[in-house]
């Protein structure tokens, strides 16, 4: 492993900026194979030629739709490991690797079973990298850019999302099996653009303490923070600070069994608030409008399919646009609040959305069917408010380095698991139920909205090791604060001399 770990050496730019830059686009872009997935079955569920090709009963659409988070599970079990001992540099490059391979054997499927598997494979990858690129970016960004680089991994889904709604949109009227296969195929772009960008930029700097490479830790801090100067006291400061916490870390975790460690208050916390933060983000109700718009719209009385593929493109620049505001948001208003805001919202417009299916979901009037889509609109807008961003901010920021990776693969269990349930039962329940279907949605969130309230810890505008004192009650920083160094409140000429210390090991 440490091979390949030592096989490719980054070639980082002299500019912060640039390599801030670079490190969000690495690690966001690859997010976009995950909204182009999600649109792309969206779409091609509404079109005649995938779904007479594949003979699509309402088993095999949710089996489909739904394969991939079989592999996703699959992936939350094992590949935290790899994350922890690849790097989280090179475990970025294998989980786009496997997503571009399974991505080509999903293009050439020839029969439903061929297609299915290909799809848990792909969604093994996806999850590979939504494990690997949150850690990645917030091991690695400076802190005040943290919430944006974060925040964007998941807004990043919408650009996915709308490039497919228009693929999809244009190869509707393809009289061949095209009409899908070029969707899939160009889902691997996204793959791609990550693999050449990878070289570019730099390791954890956490990870590389953790390993012993402290040297070359103070070297990315320095080349994140300061244009490359390792004597930035800032640099040096925080340098000190990740070196601190993970020793302590280590001394105190790192002999401890599992059993022993999930018995632990703080990593109890740490876990329940990353499981809420998934299970929030696949249980709102985002499941039914992500997978099946073209049900709600039929359920709604909008059946043309070029109608709805058009409200399909219309529907993710609306919800981009609200994650680009929701993730500028966390980061004035908190993520609590955030949270807060957006499940409280998108409840109430799912009650709304559930009433107006039942009064005007097998009318002819056009103002009751047009209010019901507006409400569809708001729904996801309010989702895209809160629930895109910090679907892959919160638990990253919540978990200290001992627990993070294989806290990154729990989320993704979490939303993979009930996602799986969720994407697999909903054509059923909306056949079944389809009214009530919204309305049983929408009373679940209101337990949700209680334990964000009572149970979720701020992180806005602190280090990871800050967050890290808050929870442990444990002094990491020196009496430091970050934004206090970069604001020049502290004198420089009173800091303890250790803390502007070079540390090799």
């Amino acid at each position: 492993m440490n091979f390949l770990t030592n096989l490719w050496k980054p070639h980082v730019a002299k500019s912060s900026k640039v390599i801030i830059g670079m490190l969000m686009a690495c690690a966001t872009i690859t997010s976009s194979t995950i909204g182009f997935d999600t649109s792309m079955m969206n779409g091609l569920n509404i079109l005649p030629s995938y779904t007479e090709y594949f003979q699509i009963t309402n088993t095999t659409k949710g089996l489909s739709t739904s394969a991939t988070y079989i592999g996703g599970i699959l992936a939350a079990l094992s590949f935290p490991h790899f994350v922890e001992h690849l790097s989280r540099r090179t475990a970025l490059l294998l989980a786009a690797t496997v997503t571009l391979l399974f991505i080509v054997l999903q293009t050439a499927s020839q029969n439903i079973a061929m297609f299915v598997v290909s799809r848990i494979g792909l969604g093994y990858g996806k999850s590979c990298t939504t494990i690997v690129a949150p850690t990645y970016l917030a091991e690695t960004l400076p802190h005040k850019y943290r919430g944006w680089g974060l925040g964007l991994i998941n807004d990043f889904y919408y650009v996915g999302a709308l490039v497919a709604a228009g693929v999809t949109y244009r190869t509707a009227d393809f009289n061949s099996t095209w009409a899908w296969r070029l969707p899939s195929l160009l889902q691997g772009f996204w793959s791609i653009l990550c693999i050449c960008i990878l070289p570019f930029v730099p390791e954890s700097p956490r990870w590389l303490i953790s390993h012993g490479r402290n040297e070359e830790a103070l070297q990315v801090l320095a080349q994140v923070n300061s244009n490359g100067d390792d004597s930035d006291p800032l640099v040096l400061a925080q340098h000190r600070e990740i070196i601190n916490t993970i020793r302590h870390d280590n001394s105190t975790m790192g002999n401890m069994s599992f059993t022993e460690i999930i018995r632990n208050r703080s990593v109890i916390k740490r876990l329940s608030l990353v499981f809420s933060c998934s299970l929030g983000t696949v249980v709102v109700g985002s499941q039914i409008a992500s997978y099946y718009f073209g049900t709600m719209l039929d359920n709604a009385g909008i059946t043309d399919t070029t109608t709805q593929l058009q409200i399909n493109i219309i529907l993710n620049a609306w919800c981009l646009l609200c994650g680009l505001f929701g993730t500028y948001l966390a980061d004035i208003i908190g993520r609590r609040t955030s949270a807060l805001l957006s499940t409280i919202l998108l409840t109430i417009f799912l009650y709304l959305i559930g009433v107006f299916v039942k009064l005007y979901g097998h009318s002819s009037d056009k103002s009751g069917i047009y209010a019901t889509v507006a409400f569809m609109f708001l729904f996801m807008g309010s989702y895209s408010l809160g629930w895109t961003p910090l679907t892959y901010l919160y638990p990253p920021e919540v978990l200290n380095y001992a627990i993070r990776a294989q806290g990154m693969g729990l989320n993704n269990w979490t939303f993979y698991s009930f996602g799986l349930t969720l994407t697999f039962a909903f054509p059923f329940a909306l056949d079944a139920m389809g009214w009530k279907a919204y309305i049983m949605n929408a009373s679940w969130n209101v337990l949700l909205i209680v334990f964000i309230y009572f149970k979720w810890v701020e992180t806005k505008g602190k280090t990871l090791e800050e967050i890290d004192a808050a929870f442990d009650d444990v002094e990491y920083t020196d009496g430091l604060s970050m934004d206090q160094l970069e604001a020049g409140k502290v004198d420089l000429k009173e800091l303890p001399a250790e803390v502007l210390e070079k540390e090799d090991h």
